[in-house]
């Protein structure tokens, strides 16, 4: 218990030092263009930053909730891990990209960026929640940041693939980070389902309300890093669309799949939003509004199919634990956002190509203009591969630095806690009305989880 408050005070201490020392506000571009101009740029961008903090803090955090006994934890812990990645990633991003003449230049891009490293911790923690600790979830974070940074820089800078929404190099990333901790901290061993893992009436409502913030904000999301104009009125465009019909796929998937057609909570809180996934690959690119509604469709039966399908399977023949589905919402979409990406390459390329990728995001640039110039019979050919070796890159690295990663949280000084404290806020929070509420967990089922561990 005392190591959390130590290791984040050390944290943030040598933060405040390196700051002091090495961190300054980035003057140049007001000094170089007219006062008005930047105003414009700043009120462009702002509101699209505020949404983004909006799903980040609320949205994802509300999603969370679905375990009964967890809400409290997982809000905090969101809204913990949100801001110590953020912060470790803006050093590591000031050291590697923003440093010149012995300071580090701090910007709202450099703040953007910083979150979209942020946002692949709070993706790849939902695979372990409720059965680890903050102090490994920190863990978690500090040596996942790093890692993603190396991962954005090879695929979009050195490989040159287009992912202005982060399909591959956030949620393929993250999804297949998170799942090499989980495989790696919990090992092969089969257990049981937990018996304060049942979501409950009220925990479903709350991370629905999560789902219905994310579903609204999310086209910023994708839209923030396109280069204003065409661009990011296109990812506009394509992120509503295809999110709608993923919305609209899931209900119909869900009610398909159930002997009653009941719809599953589930199914809707993660299924509505793996449009948002899938697009944003080619949320700039130009294509017919027909495709970005037929890739969201996809999308939403590939997340449905997991939940029912692929999860249980998973968890028989490898004991694979992924505690929120990040598989489905985030691996499944992403894999498939991927894939039309190559096809979207070579379908364009028929056409006239180059109007088709004007405008894209500013993040790796260079590659993209180089890439922009080889369009062509065979140019296409290598941007399509360009983006599926991307795919595989984000997935192996993902998957090999994930395991690393859970083998340290096996440390016994990260010791995990004790089997019927998990999925439970008392481990962390003074409750103070815990008799109004006894929670499937409490009584029997508590009792013979405490006897197992005595045992």
């Amino acid at each position: 218990r005392r190591l959390l408050p130590i290791s984040l005070g050390l944290f943030q201490g040598a933060l405040l030092l390196f700051f002091a020392l090495f961190v300054t506000y980035d003057q140049s571009s007001a000094q170089a263009e007219d006062a008005s101009l930047v105003a414009i740029q700043l009120y462009g961008i702002f509101p699209l930053f505020q949404d983004i903090q909006v799903m980040l803090v609320v949205g994802l955090g509300l999603l969370l909730t679905f375990l009964p006994r967890y809400g409290l934890s997982a809000l905090t812990h969101n809204f913990l891990l949100l801001n110590f990645s953020t912060q470790w990633a803006l050093v590591l991003q000031g050291l590697l990209h923003y440093f010149h003449h012995g300071r580090a230049h701090l910007d709202l891009h450099n703040l953007l960026t910083a979150e979209f490293a942020a946002v692949t911790v709070l993706i790849s923690v939902g695979a372990i929640l409720g059965r680890t600790s903050p102090c490994q979830l920190l863990v978690v974070a500090a040596c996942e940041v790093p890692v993603y940074l190396a991962s954005e820089w090879a695929i979009v800078t050195h490989l040159g693939v287009l992912d202005v929404g982060g399909t591959i190099t956030i949620h393929v990333f993250s999804c297949y980070f998170g799942l090499g901790v989980s495989k790696a901290l919990f090992g092969a061993a089969q257990q049981p389902a937990h018996p304060k893992e049942t979501p409950t009436h009220r925990s479903d409502l709350m991370s629905l309300v999560g789902t219905l913030i994310l579903w609204v904000f999310w086209p910023s999301f994708v839209a923030v890093l396109c280069q204003p104009g065409d661009a990011q009125h296109r990812a506009i465009l394509n992120t509503f669309l295809a999110m709608s019909a993923s919305a609209v796929t899931t209900v119909v998937a869900s009610s398909l799949l159930e002997s009653d057609s009941k719809l599953s909570p589930g199914h809707l809180q993660n299924g509505s939003l793996a449009g948002g996934v899938a697009i944003g690959v080619v949320a700039d690119m130009a294509m017919p509004p027909v495709a970005a509604l037929a890739l969201g469709s996809l999308s939403a039966v590939a997340c449905v199919l997991g939940f029912k399908f692929l999860t249980p399977l998973l968890v028989r023949k490898i004991a694979l634990r992924d505690q929120c589905g990040i598989h489905n919402l985030h691996g499944l979409p992403g894999i498939l956002g991927a894939v039309a990406s190559a096809a979207v390459v070579l379908v364009a390329s028929q056409g006239s190509s180059d109007s088709h990728f004007s405008q894209v995001s500013s993040t790796g640039e260079t590659a993209r203009e180089e890439a922009r110039g080889e369009w062509g019979d065979h140019g296409a050919g290598r941007q399509a591969l360009r983006q599926v070796v991307g795919l595989a890159v984000a997935t192996g690295g993902s998957l090999l630095t994930g395991l690393l990663t859970g083998a340290a949280l096996r440390l016994p000084c990260l010791a995990r806690p004790p089997e019927r404290l998990c999925f439970d806020d008392s481990m962390h929070f003074k409750m103070q009305d815990r008799a109004e509420s006894p929670g499937p967990g409490d009584t029997a089922e508590e009792g013979a989880l405490a006897l197992k561990e005595r045992v």
